[in-house]
């Protein structure tokens, strides 16, 4: 994931539509060294929430792509959810048993590097003479590589056509007065439909990144200064004070404060609620889940006077190495696979994102309409994400989320729950 900061390097071109030149195996002769040749083929588990988000199948055909053109490589991969891939690979860290390849997330790779359980990539990119001037971009350490984003995502605002008609609202909303006035008409349009999904689990407090602060981001805010923590700013406050109005005006689906990311996705493709702010990746599985549902992708609402670039939330299918493998030559060849020009322009076109290979360009001939309209958002804003590279950035988000929640269920104010979110953050932002 691009990250702001010094630890790390984001270079993000801009893209442009062009067609794919043919797939074929990327990752050269398949001729392997070593224990590989002697003693037969080497087996690398690759966990990941890749395959669950793509087309069915598309994945694993591309994985036994690299398998046949690498016949002394096999490659076991492990499937799953976000939610359940992050518990996966935080157990894995701390007992140092993560699997060979691992699919990252750019906030666990300050806590994976300092535990030592993923691999210092710019060795391994070294030891194979790989040039890294591709990438568009690492996530770092100490000045060192330890994740590689293979397809980066944007975060917009994720809208349900229909109900926005029913509801008598005339266009998507672009500033939080109109998203609150939009929100408002779907809760009260009748059924259990409610304006806006809200995901607070605190198990996995990514909803902070991804819903609440998305809306500082929005209207080209911080949460932070000279790298500190600022979180009583007046920029901040507005951001947790407009999400408790939209809360006490009881347009949030019910349930938020123990509703994961998935079951937000859930909500939204089974029309339960109007709007959510979402990753691109989901159009598939939306799509899959109700082909009939009508719904468009718009930039961030902003505060009403904002003119400025809109911030974009983003984030990353990013790649890492376990510390522990026996076989970082192997896994690494993955890694090289997966960002070499050709596969890594597939890869990015099937999960409606944009490629971590600067040299790639993905087919938008024959990418689905909202990926376009998606893509103008990107060249339009700035990508935002201040959680990228922070230390223990899940804690900081849960810290966050659970200030939020007693500020939402009425047992502290805004004030005293950002004094507490600031005290706590100071402590771990050095």
């Amino acid at each position: 994931m691009a990250v702001r900061g010094s630890r790390t390097k984001r270079l993000i071109g801009a893209l442009t539509a062009a067609a794919l030149v043919a797939f074929a195996g990327a990752c050269g002769s398949g001729d392997d060294s070593g224990d590989a040749a002697s003693s037969g083929p080497v087996e690398l588990e690759f966990a990941q929430w890749w395959g669950a988000e793509l087309p069915a199948g598309e994945f694993d055909k591309m994985i036994a792509d690299f398998t046949t053109a690498n016949p002394n490589i096999k490659v076991k991969l492990l499937s799953a959810p976000y939610a359940s891939t992050k518990q996966q690979l935080v157990t894995g860290a701390a007992s140092k048993t993560l699997p060979d390849v691992v699919g990252l997330d750019g906030a666990w790779v300050n806590d994976f590097a300092k535990q030592g359980a993923i691999a210092d990539l710019s060795k391994l990119m070294e030891d194979a003479k790989y040039d890294p001037s591709e990438l568009a971009s690492t996530v770092q350490y100490k000045d060192k590589t330890y994740m590689i984003p293979v397809v980066n995502f944007v975060y917009p605002l994720f809208v349900n056509q229909d109900l926005l008609t029913k509801a008598g609202v005339s266009k998507v909303p672009g500033t939080r007065t109109e998203f609150a006035d939009a929100a408002k008409k779907i809760s009260a349009s009748g059924g259990n439909v409610k304006g806006w999904a809200l995901p607070l689990d605190t198990a996995v407090p990514n909803g902070i990144q991804n819903d609440v602060m998305s809306w500082l981001w929005a209207s080209g805010g911080s949460m932070l200064k000279d790298g500190k923590p600022n979180l009583q700013s007046p920029e901040v406050k507005s951001v947790v004070e407009y999400v408790k109005s939209l809360n006490d005006a009881g347009v949030i689906a019910p349930g938020a404060l123990t509703m994961k990311e998935q079951d937000k996705v859930e909500k939204f493709a089974t029309g339960q609620v109007g709007m959510m702010i979402d990753s691109l990746a989901h159009i598939n599985l939306i799509k899959k889940n109700n082909p009939d549902l009508k719904f468009t992708v718009a930039p961030l609402p902003a505060e009403d006077s904002y003119t400025g670039k809109r911030g974009l939330p983003y984030a990353s299918w990013g790649i890492g190495v376990s510390n522990s493998t026996e076989h970082k030559a192997e896994s690494f060849k993955l890694v090289q696979y997966l960002m070499s020009k050709e596969v890594n322009a597939q890869l990015s076109t099937m999960a409606n994102g944009f490629p971590g290979n600067k040299t790639a360009q993905p087919d938008l001939s024959k990418s689905d309409p909202l990926f376009k309209t998606a893509f103008e958002i990107y060249q339009e804003g700035t990508p935002a994400n201040e959680f990228t590279g922070l230390p223990k950035s899940e804690d900081l988000m849960r810290t966050f989320d659970e200030q939020l929640q007693l500020v939402l269920t009425n047992k502290s104010s805004v004030d005293d729950a950002l004094a507490k979110s600031q005290e706590a953050w100071s402590s771990v932002i050095e």
